[in-house]
Parts: structure tokens; C-alpha cells; sequence
């Protein structure tokens, strides 16, 4: 019995491989974008369906090109010759993601050798099968291509690759201009910029960060180029969203194909794919494969679904890829000047992107294609008194809690758990402060010749005020991690004790300067505890902890130490909870003020024990005594100088944080020291170009 129920049985796995390959390519087709944010909330989960997509994806391709391999040549396995070609599509990836984290692409030289191994096993088949029709052979020759083409993507993401290719980059390759984006000088509100202009714009300036990103000091002699880079940083664009916009730029390059998208062969390829796909299609509908002898059925079916996805997947590309801000930069530095002309100065090019743009906001929504760009926002909280004042018995654990610590999971738990997230766009103080401490960097040349800050974190705020000596000095610590415990504990400390503080934050209308000496605090002890890779200097993982367990032994001596009475009906429920919500555990922060008063307390009873025993906690509680100090005798401001103290780390940890570790944050929503490392880099540049201008002003004798 040819259509028996053995031989379906013995056909279905490797019909089950394709599509789910096939399955595997959409997921990584719709859900490449959500990499550029955030891993939390339902991006978290997303994030996860990506991983696990972008881990299977290669796997069950492969896995079934080795079936079809095995497969022996019968009638029935025809369509084996089309399936292999499509299998080696499915292996070049979408466009939107070519490598999952930094580390996929040093690894390009396997998937090359996976590349010819994979290759050589599609021919075979179709060898096998003796696919005398044309159509196998040209996705067999578009999958080729295609899949070469994401090795060689993968190989131009490596940062060693950027580095070689920004040396050789000519002044030309930067220059894009807009005559829309030429504002008149009696129009001087940066909001007229609209997002077309900062992505032009963007990739005008993008070299400067390339080159930053790749830690290459490589300047080109462009005197025009200079000019405009004078024009863009003196205010005529909103610095802050030209950032976010510049390292969105940087994770086209890093993750996804846009190095070899945006070329001469890359748009060819991208208009030559949907063209061969649906050829093929054709040729296989004319040629009677897909005739219903009623056991192939499934596979004629599975077939045309392969080609509408591949034409459709195609197709979408390709208008992504002509309407692309990149496809303006490839115009405005092509050589052929009749093409330029016809593209850009005729508007064609403006005319086509609106029309798809417009459809892509009536589809997605208005505004997505640009949100997608900018930073979230969100900085990450973490503090260390409400981590050390939290309930920890087995009553008042969450379940979550207790099924971690039966894994050994719990410090990862601990982490998670009790860290939480706020946005910048709430605190305006935050970001005003940032500017400002930029454009002190620029004015007063605080940065040296390779872009990096002069000063120790701490001094430039310490020292103008004569306090940059004695103790002051000692508790910004000797490793800058050790600093940023000893001042996170004594800010708690001080707040807690500081009757300026308190007044501040009763006013009707405070200046914000209590909330944001608060974030930033926490934030920066979120980076040392949940991302130390973006702090510079060595990991202090054990000196946090050990002044965790001082905490500990700390609310343990005092009231909080104590159990609270709980009613039947609040331990049962607090024992069935799941998990806490985020920011909101069951300690509190009246908890942790209490803790820091606790602490201040001891310090001025003199304990011994406590001195000896907990160096981090007594520089923290003499630090928070000479801030007091200050208070009371009206001797500075005590909360401004916290508040400097913070945002001098803040941009410390941001400039000298590692070059790759920027690159590997782009991959999870980005992160706030990334942006003020690139100001930083970017002023840096303005700098050395106002120095190279100044000179040659000297000789030519002006």
C-alpha cells in the first residue's frame, strides 16, 4: 500500500524540520527588534523567544539538509531538490539579525566553514534528485549568495574588521547633506529638527563614533568636514537624541546586515532575490511538481508555502533596504553623480520612503519606526538598605524566592529581585546636569589627547572647593567601585540625617535635587552589583558582599532586627505570593532609613567593634558626619556637592568604561554611561579639530 500509514509515518519528520526551520526564520524576522530595548516586562519575553529561535534556527536547518541528504532518490522525494535550496536560505538569516550577542561575530571563520560544508550538501541533493528544472537552482543560487553574504556581515561586525575599515575610510564617506535639514539662522529652536534630519545628520557624525567604538585615533584631514562637525555640536541639534541616534547606527553595523546591505552588490542582490524567488515559483507551477497524486499533497503544500514565505520575507527586504536612512548615506557618497541626481535631488527617493514610511506608521503605529531608535530611558536601581532590611525568613519569602534557594540560585534571585528601573525623562535635573558637566569637560579641555578624562572620579568636584584632601579624598576609595559603596551607603546616611533634605522634599515645588542624588546613587550601586562589566577598574564582588553581611549584622543589633507580628491571614498570603512586584518589596524604605540612621548612631557612640570590624560602613558614616558637618555650619552646599559627587562618577564610569563594553550593551536596550561616553568622544573630536584648525590658522600666518 503506497499511501499507507508507514510510509506517512516515515516521511513526516524531515516535513516537520522544514517547517519548523521555516517557523524559526519568521520568529527571527519579527522579533529581531526587540534586542534595541530593554530585557524587561513582555520584552523580557520576547527576548527569550528571539534566543531561543536565533539557537535552534542554524541547528534545525542543518539537521534537515542532513535528512535530505540520507534521503534515498525515489519518486516520491522529488521535491527534496526545492527543500534543500530553501533550507539554505533559511541558513543566510533575515536582515535584521545577523549576530544574537558581540561574541557571534569573532566566530565568522565557523560559519564559513559551516558555509561550504552546508553548501556542498544542498548541491548534493539536488545532484541527487537530477532537478533538470531551473527553478531549484535559482533559490539554490539566491540561498548561495545570501548566505555567504551573512558570513561576511558577521566578519564586518567584528570590531577588528571596523577598526581596518575606518582607517581606510576616505572624507567623502561622512558627507551627507539635506537641503531641508538647512535651517534658517533666525530659526533657533532645536525641536524643528524633525527625525529625518537627526538620522542624517546622525550618520554624518556616525565616523566619530565608529572610530570611538574601535578605539582607533585615526583623525582624516577634512576641513569641510570640520566645519560641519562645528555646525552640528554647537546646538543646532539636540545632542542627546543625535546620540541615541548615532548608536542605534552602531547596532545596524554590529548585529544585523546593514555592512554589506548598503553596497553596490548588496542592493543588487536585494533586487535580483524577489525576482529569481517568484521565477521559480512560476517555473514550478508550469512544470507539474506540484500535480496532487494524493500521498504528495502535503509536500506540494509545504512547498508553495516555502516560496510565498521566501518571496514575501524577499520582497519586504528589499523596500526595507531602498527606503532605509542608509540608502540616503550610500546616495549622498556614490560616485555615479547622474544616480545621485535622479535619486536625490529629483526627490524620488523622498517620495518613495514616504509612501513606505506612511504605510509602515498605518501598520505599526505612529512614531514605532523612530522609538525604535531612541534609548529607553530606563536606568536600573538598586540600593543597598532596602536589600539589607528585606524579610527574609521562610515565611515571608516569596515562592519564586524559596524555589531559588533550593536551586543555589539565590544571589541571582537576590539581584533580580530587589533591583528595579526608573526613567530619565522624570528626572530633568539628571539630564540637565549631564549637559552641563559636558560642556564644563569642553570648556575647561578636561579631556587629555586620547579622549579620556584628566582627573580621578571625585576630584573635579572635591577640588575647586578645597575638599579634594584628608578624608574627603579617602572615601572615594583607592578601586572606584570601593568608592561608589562607601559613598552609596554614606548618601542614605546623610539623607536620612539632613534636615536641608528633608525641608527639600516637603517643598511645594523642590528643585528635585533629593530624588535625583537618589537616583543616580542607586544606579550607579545597580551597575556595580547587576552590570560591574560597564564600571572600570576591578570587580569589588567581595567586598560588596562582605559589606552586605555587615549590614546584616548591623540591622541584626538593631530594632529592625526584630520579627514583626504578622496576622494569620497576612503570613498566609505573603507565603502563597509568587514573587514581589518590582520597586515594591516587602521592605520598605522607611525600613532602610531607619537602617542608616541605626549606622550613623553607632559612629557617634564610638563602637569599637563596629570601626574595626566594618571599615566600609565607618568611612560611610564619617562621610555622612562631615556632609552634616557642612550643613550645620553653612560651610558649602551640602546637597549640591553630593549631587556633583554622583554625576563626576557618573560621567567617570561612562568614559572610562571598556569600548567592547559599550558595543555589548547596544545588544539589550543600551545604557546611560554608553550615551555620555559618546558625548564625551564626540567633544573630544570637536576639540582636536578646533586645535588642527587653530594651527593651521598660525601658519598660515592669520
Amino acid at each position: 500500500m503506497p499511501g499507507g500509514p508507514l510510509d506517512l509515518g516515515k516521511f513526516l519528520p524531515v516535513r516537520i524540520l522544514v517547517l519548523v526551520s521555516f517557523g524559526l526564520q519568521v520568529v527571527l524576522f519579527v522579533c529581531a527588534g526587540v534586542r534595541r530595548h530593554e530585557a524587561t516586562g513582555v520584552w523580557r519575553l520576547r527576548r527569550l523567544l528571539l534566543w531561543q529561535a536565533y539557537i535552534m534556527a542554524d541547528y534545525m536547518a542543518i539537521y534537515a539538509l542532513g535528512h535530505l541528504s540520507l534521503r534515498s532518490k525515489a519518486h516520491d522525494h522529488q521535491l527534496d531538490a526545492f527543500w534543500a535550496p530553501f533550507l539554505l536560505l533559511h541558513l543566510s538569516g533575515p536582515d535584521n539579525i545577523t549576530a544574537y550577542a558581540l561574541q557571534d561575530n569573532q566566530l565568522w571563520l565557523r560559519h564559513l566553514q559551516t558555509l561550504v560544508l552546508q553548501v556542498g550538501g544542498a548541491a548534493y541533493v539536488i545532484y541527487k534528485n537530477r532537478a533538470g528544472s531551473v527553478a531549484p537552482k535559482l533559490i539554490f543560487a539566491v540561498g548561495l549568495v545570501k548566505y555567504v553574504e551573512r558570513t561576511w556581515a558577521l566578519k564586518c561586525g567584528n570590531l577588528d574588521s571596523i577598526r581596518i575599515s575606518v582607517k581606510t575610510q576616505s572624507p567623502a564617506m561622512h558627507k551627507h547633506s539635506h537641503r531641508q535639514d538647512e535651517v534658517p539662522s533666525s530659526k533657533k529652536n532645536e525641536d524643528q529638527f524633525d527625525e529625518e534630519s537627526h538620522l542624517r545628520r546622525a550618520h554624518s557624525l556616525f565616523h566619530i563614533c565608529k572610530r570611538a567604538m574601535v578605539d582607533c585615533s585615526v583623525f582624516v584631514k577634512d576641513p569641510d568636514g570640520r566645519q560641519d562637525t562645528r555646525k552640528m555640536m554647537a546646538g543646532k541639534v539636540e545632542l542627546w537624541r543625535l546620540m541615541e541616534t548615532e548608536l542605534s547606527l552602531m547596532y545596524d553595523i554590529l548585529y544585523t546586515k546593514a555592512a554589506v546591505i548598503h553596497t553596490w552588490h548588496g542592493y543588487c542582490i536585494r533586487l535580483i532575490s524577489p525576482i529569481a524567488t517568484f521565477v521559480s515559483l512560476v517555473l514550478f507551477r508550469l512544470s507539474g511538481n506540484d500535480k496532487d497524486d494524493g500521498r504528495r499533497r502535503a509536500d506540494v503544500i509545504i512547498t508553495y508555502v516555502l516560496f510565498v514565505g521566501a518571496l514575501f520575507m524577499e520582497t519586504t527586504s528589499l523596500l526595507n533596504a531602498l527606503v532605509s536612512s542608509w540608502a540616503f548615506a550610500f546616495l549622498s557618497t556614490t560616485r555615479w553623480r547622474r544616480f545621485r541626481y535622479e535619486a536625490l535631488c529629483s526627490e524620488r527617493w523622498d517620495r518613495l520612503r514616504r509612501k513606505v514610511v506612511s504605510l509602515h506608521h498605518f501598520v505599526m503605529g505612529e512614531g514605532s519606526r523612530y522609538e525604535s531608535r531612541r534609548w529607553s530611558g530606563n536606568m536600573g536601581q538598586y540600593n543597598m538598605m532596602h536589600f539589607c532590611t528585606r524579610p527574609d525568613t521562610p515565611m515571608t519569602s516569596p515562592l519564586l524566592g524559596r524555589l531559588a534557594k533550593a536551586v543555589r540560585l539565590m544571589e541571582t534571585w537576590n539581584k533580580k529581585h530587589y533591583s528595579g528601573t526608573v526613567n530619565i525623562s522624570d528626572y530633568p535635573l539628571i539630564r540637565e546636569r549631564i549637559a552641563g558637566r559636558m560642556g564644563q569637560l569642553y570648556k575647561d579641555v578636561g579631556l587629555n589627547s586620547l579622549g579620556m578624562l584628566r582627573k580621578k572620579w571625585g576630584e573635579e568636584p572635591l577640588a575647586p572647593r578645597g575638599l579634594y584632601r584628608g578624608f574627603l579624598q579617602k572615601s572615594l576609595g583607592v578601586e572606584f567601585q570601593e568608592g561608589i559603596i562607601i559613598w552609596h551607603i554614606g548618601t542614605d546616611v546623610f539623607l536620612s540625617k539632613s534636615e536641608r533634605a528633608k525641608a527639600e522634599a516637603a517643598s511645594p515645588r523642590p528643585l528635585g535635587l533629593v530624588k535625583a542624588i537618589k537616583v543616580l546613587s542607586n544606579y550607579m550601586m545597580f551597575l556595580l552589583v547587576e552590570r560591574p562589566y560597564m564600571l572600570p577598574g576591578n570587580a569589588q564582588s567581595r567586598l560588596y558582599q562582605r559589606t552586605n553581611e555587615n549590614l546584616g549584622d548591623l540591622r541584626k543589633r538593631s530594632t529592625l532586627g526584630r520579627r514583626r507580628k504578622m496576622s494569620i491571614c497576612a503570613m498566609v498570603k505573603s507565603m502563597f505570593r509568587l514573587r514581589d512586584c518590582p520597586g515594591s518589596t516587602s521592605s520598605t524604605p522607611s525600613d532602610g532609613e531607619e537602617l542608616a540612621k541605626h549606622l550613623y548612631r553607632e559612629h557617634i557612640n564610638g563602637s569599637t567593634k563596629f570601626t574595626h570590624e566594618c571599615p566600609r560602613l565607618t568611612y560611610a558614616a564619617r562621610l555622612a558626619h562631615e556632609l552634616l558637618e557642612m550643613e550645620t555650619h553653612k560651610l558649602d552646599d551640602s546637597l549640591q556637592l553630593v549631587l556633583e559627587v554622583w554625576m563626576d562618577l557618573l560621567v567617570y564610569a561612562g568614559n572610562k568604561c571598556s569600548k567592547e563594553s559599550h558595543a555589548k550593551k547596544l545588544n539589550d536596550g543600551g545604557e546611560l554611561t554608553t550615551i555620555i561616553w559618546l558625548m564625551a568622544e564626540h567633544l573630544h573630536q570637536l576639540s582636536v579639530e578646533e586645535d588642527k584648525y587653530q594651527g593651521l590658522l598660525r601658519e598660515d600666518g592669520v
